[in-house]
């Protein structure tokens, strides 16, 4: 694409951040565990301005996720895009915070259902302390 302008690059609000973030589904969380930094892809859900995403119980990302200190924050950063390649246009939006586990109540449908298979009962809400985007328009 020789010759094509740049995109410009917009910065957007925490809104504007979380309103794109619903209109996907599938993002990447990053955290370090005991080998050094790994990202994973996830599906996810929005849920009263946290990510809410869950995995089977025990597996690499649950017990990087885990801690044994009460009250400890457990801090990943989560990150999920829509880009276009043909016009060079698209969004990124990363989110940075706590990540805590959960049980979902049982009355209500799971916050968000995985779309790989097996058992996935160990439920993550990640509480953003720091959410930041941008645009790329043409």
């Amino acid at each position: 694409m020789s010759g094509a302008e740049p995109s410009r690059i917009i910065e957007l609000s925490s809104q504007e951040c979380l309103d794109l973030l619903g209109k996907e589904g599938v993002g990447r969380v990053a955290f370090t565990d005991s080998s050094g930094p790994a990202v994973v892809p996830v599906n996810y859900t929005l849920e009263d301005g946290t990510v809410v995403f869950r995995m089977a119980s025990g597996n690499w990302l649950d017990q990087a996720l885990t801690t044994s200190i009460v009250g400890a924050d457990v801090r990943i950063a989560f990150q999920a895009d829509h880009i276009e390649p043909g016009t060079r246009t698209g969004w990124s939006v990363l989110i940075r915070g706590a990540a805590h586990h959960f049980t979902p109540d049982a009355s209500e449908n799971p916050p968000v259902t995985p779309w790989a298979g097996g058992d996935r009962r160990s439920y993550i809400r990640l509480l953003p302390r720091e959410i930041t985007g941008v645009r790329l328009i043409g």
